[in-house]
């Protein structure tokens, strides 16, 4: 059973599961865990989350203690830092799930702490944006949860068991690696397209626009992609996707537009990146990613 749980990253996700754990579990059940320096930046912080304050433990990394559950919450360039943050919070016993972006992060971790530490997870449907201190969101979304092979299936359960009682909204996914790529395919579309053309949700979804159709081109060169990789993704999930884009509020923007106004480095390249990378592999072209991507590097050589 889990009854504590570590969170590394002190994000809009990081905030929003930390919040959801405390509700349930009470706040001794969920620390942040960092390195001394951000210890003492965030100590005296207090943070807001849909205008009410909450306050969270801070758990030094170097004298951290093993948790049940460790969940990452860290962008893709955090990712190697957040892995050896981590260190002292695994024993054999840890679970852990990974809510970033993208397609790689559980593999990348598992090359560190094992497979059989993991459970596959997608965080879906959420709008949560935060500014500074401030988190607001109209959605919480819900985390897809499934594993990929049987050593993996008691972590899950566990976790199943852990979102029950903390009514965290979640569902069970019995084909996980199809719904990563499906969650991968929206994020190359919104995130990227936001960013570039300092958009909106809304602003992605108006017909006719240039911004709708390299918002569109960008998931049907994920979803080319997708097939060649035996993930039978398809034009269905285009629009599938595009219809949960238009329930968000029409006036939000994804993480990577936040990036964009805060003026901090993306995850252009766990994007636009990998897709371009990996199409090479099978001699596909991807015209709208490699313009994504070379429109969100010249915006941020700005910074």
């Amino acid at each position: 059973m889990i009854k504590n749980t570590a969170i590394i990253g002190m994000g809009a996700l990081g905030l929003l599961y930390a919040n959801q754990i405390a509700m349930g579990y009470g706040k001794d059940s969920v620390d942040f865990v960092m390195d001394s320096d951000r210890v003492k930046k965030y100590k005296d912080e207090v943070f807001t989350i849909n205008g009410e304050e909450v306050k969270f433990a801070l758990q030094d990394a170097a004298t951290a203690k093993p948790y049940d559950l460790v969940m990452v919450a860290v962008k893709y360039n955090g990712l190697a830092s957040a892995i050896e943050t981590m260190r002292n919070c695994v024993d054999e016993h840890t679970i852990i799930m990974s809510v970033m972006n993208g397609i790689t992060s559980e593999e990348i971790i598992a090359e560190a702490y094992g497979m059989d530490h993991m459970i596959y997870t997608v965080a879906q449907g959420m709008d949560a944006m935060k500014f500074g201190n401030e988190l607001k969101y109209t959605k919480m979304g819900e985390l897809r949860i499934g594993v990929i092979n049987n050593e993996q299936q008691d972590n899950l359960d566990q976790v199943i068991e852990l979102f029950e009682n903390v009514k965290m909204p979640y569902t069970k996914d019995p084909d996980i690696l199809y719904r990563m790529w499906a969650k991968f395919m929206l994020n190359v579309g919104v995130n990227q397209t936001c960013l570039a053309y300092t958009t909106t949700y809304s602003g992605c979804l108006k017909e006719g626009s240039e911004e709708n159709r390299v918002f569109l081109g960008a998931m049907r060169e994920v979803v080319t992609l997708a097939n060649a990789e035996g993930i039978a993704l398809s034009e269905d999930n285009v629009k599938e996707y595009s219809d949960i884009i238009a329930t968000l509020d029409p006036d939000g923007v994804p993480s990577m537009r936040q990036d964009g106004i805060a003026k901090r480095k993306s995850e252009v390249e766990m994007f636009a990146g990998t897709v371009i990378k990996m199409a090479k592999k099978h001699g596909i072209e991807t015209p709208v990613n490699q313009l994504l991507y070379d429109r969100v590097q010249e915006i941020e050589a700005t910074y």
